[in-house]
C-alpha cells in the first residue's frame, strides 16, 4: 500500500473538521482507536555472513488498535497493538523468507489544545517479537531465527474533530527496532529494521 493512499482520508477529515464538535479530554478519561498502519523498514536494513549478503525487509500494513489513558487535558499514556505484520526477506536482491512480528508499543504523549484540530507528539518504549520465520530460495530448508528486539519509539499525528468525542487520526511512528540473526543455531549478524509506520484510525473517548 502507498502511503498517498493510506493518507488518503485526511482531506475528507479535515473538511468535516471544522463543522463537528469538539470536546476536550479530562483526566480519568479514554480514548480507543481503530485503524491500519503501514509498517515501512528503511532502506538497507544491514549485512549478513560478514558482509557476503545484503539484506532488505519489506514493507507490509494491517489492522492497529490503540487504547490511551489521559492524565489530564493533555498529557496520556498511549498503547499500540495490532495483529501480525509479515514481512518478506531479500537477501542480495533474492527473495530468502519471511516472518511474522507483532510490536506492542507504549508512549507517554503531549496532545496540544485545539478546537477541531489537536497535533499530538510522544515518546515510548517499544517491544519486538518475531515468529513462524519462514525460508525460501538461497535459505530454503534452514532454520532462521530473529531476536526480540526492545527499543524506542516517537510518535506525531494529528486528530481532527469528526463528532463530540470523535475523531479521525493521521500519525507516524518512528520505530528503532533491531534483530539479531541466525540460521540453524549460528549467528550470523544483525538487521535494523527501524521502520516509519504511517497511520490512519478513528478514535472515540469514553
Amino acid at each position: 500500500m502507498h502511503v498517498s493512499k493510506l493518507l488518503a482520508p485526511l482531506a475528507c477529515a479535515a473538511a468535516l473538521a471544522f463543522a463537528a464538535p469538539a470536546h476536550a479530554q479530562d483526566a480519568g478519561d479514554w480514548t480507543f482507536s481503530v485503524g491500519a498502519g503501514l509498517v515501512a523498514p528503511k532502506s538497507g536494513n544491514g549485512s549478513l555472513a560478514g558482509g557476503a549478503l545484503a539484506a532488505d525487509v519489506g514493507d507490509d500494513w494491517r489492522p492497529t488498535v490503540t487504547a490511551e489513558y489521559w492524565f489530564s487535558r493533555n498529557w496520556g499514556l498511549e498503547i499500540l497493538a495490532a495483529t501480525p505484520f509479515e514481512h518478506d526477506i531479500r537477501l542480495n536482491g533474492a527473495l530468502a523468507g519471511a516472518t511474522k512480528h507483532l510490536p506492542p508499543t507504549v508512549s507517554l504523549q503531549y496532545h496540544f489544545d485545539g478546537e477541531k484540530v489537536r497535533p499530538f507528539i510522544g515518546l515510548g518504549l517499544n517491544y519486538t517479537v518475531f515468529f513462524d520465520e519462514d525460508t525460501r530460495g538461497p535459505l530454503n530448508g534452514a532454520e532462521l531465527e530473529l531476536d526480540a528486539s526492545f527499543g524506542l519509539a516517537a510518535h506525531a499525528g494529528l486528530d481532527f474533530a469528526v463528532g463530540e468525542d470523535k475523531w479521525v487520526r493521521v500519525d507516524a511512528r518512528w520505530i528503532d527496532i533491531h534483530t539479531d540473526v541466525s540460521v540453524n543455531g549460528a549467528d550470523v549478524g544483525s538487521v535494523t529494521i527501524d521502520p516509519m509506520v504511517y497511520g490512519v484510525s478513528f478514535v472515540w473517548a469514553f
